[in-house]
């Protein structure tokens, strides 16, 4: 690979790290060429993408980003590399779940989501619990909702009257 080129391939890492708020840095070693084209291929059919790195490429990349966000990721930059690139903070981690199966590959290395750095693959269920924003969002109008339906019921279980909503409140502060 020659400077130019490894110089546009630094520029384009550091145009996708940049736009990207989750990315998984994995270890595909020992995986056949038909497993990793299996990989690349469920990647691309849930919105993941999946690029083959060389270190100093992501290193220099994410430098360029930033100097002091992603310096506990260096760590992770050692031996073959593949980044996982996606929407979801959980998508990726569920793909090597469902991938690896009773395999320990990939492996995940390290994981870079909204700010927060997860180191080893012992995290990978840690990332498997985490709750998109949608799912977030979701559950705190349901919470919202919750106090709101309860003065809504009260109401109508006392035929609309100051006196029937006065005797159900204090019936429920009992």
């Amino acid at each position: 690979m020659t400077k130019a080129e490894k110089t546009a391939l630094i520029e384009e890492m550091k145009e996708i790290f940049a736009s990207s708020n989750v990315f998984y840095i994995t270890d595909c070693s020992t995986m056949t060429v038909a497993q990793v084209n299996n990989l690349r291929a469920s990647c691309f059919e849930k919105g993941v993408k999946l690029k083959v790195v060389k270190n100093t490429i992501i290193r220099k990349a994410l430098e360029q980003v930033s100097e002091t966000q992603y310096t506990e990721i260096y760590e992770a930059l050692h031996g073959p590399t593949a980044v996982m690139f996606a929407e979801g903070a959980k998508t990726p981690a569920q793909l090597i779940k469902e991938f690896r199966g009773d395999k320990d590959k990939p492996y995940l290395k390290a994981a870079y989501v909204d700010s927060s750095v997860f180191l080893g693959d012992d995290q990978l269920e840690t990332l498997l619990k985490l709750k998109s924003k949608e799912e977030l969002v979701g559950e705190i109008i349901g919470m919202l909702q919750s106090p709101i339906q309860s003065v809504l019921g009260a109401l109508q279980s006392g035929g609309n009257t100051i006196a029937g909503l006065v005797k159900t409140l204090e019936e429920r502060s009992n």
